[in-house]
């Protein structure tokens, strides 16, 4: 019983690692995470260098897993 708990433990963290994260998928432009860092963390963090326009900008958001699309 414990090894079919482990194994179902397993098989939900793969299928949950690869799930991609959209973010103002109303919008024309999205942002798309797979695997990516916490979006409001990252979002913080890379305001820090520049306005959500700006190429430091969105060059930070890809150093964390987001890209815009």
């Amino acid at each position: 019983m414990k090894k079919l708990i482990v194994l179902a433990a397993a098989a939900t963290a793969l299928m949950t690692s690869a799930c991609v994260t959209v973010i103002d998928g109303d919008s024309d432009w999205s942002w798309h995470g797979e695997g990516a860092q916490a979006f409001d963390g990252a979002r913080d963090e890379c305001r820090q260098r520049g306005d959500e326009h700006s190429t430091a900008f969105v060059t930070c958001m890809a150093d964390k897993g987001w890209v815009r699309s």
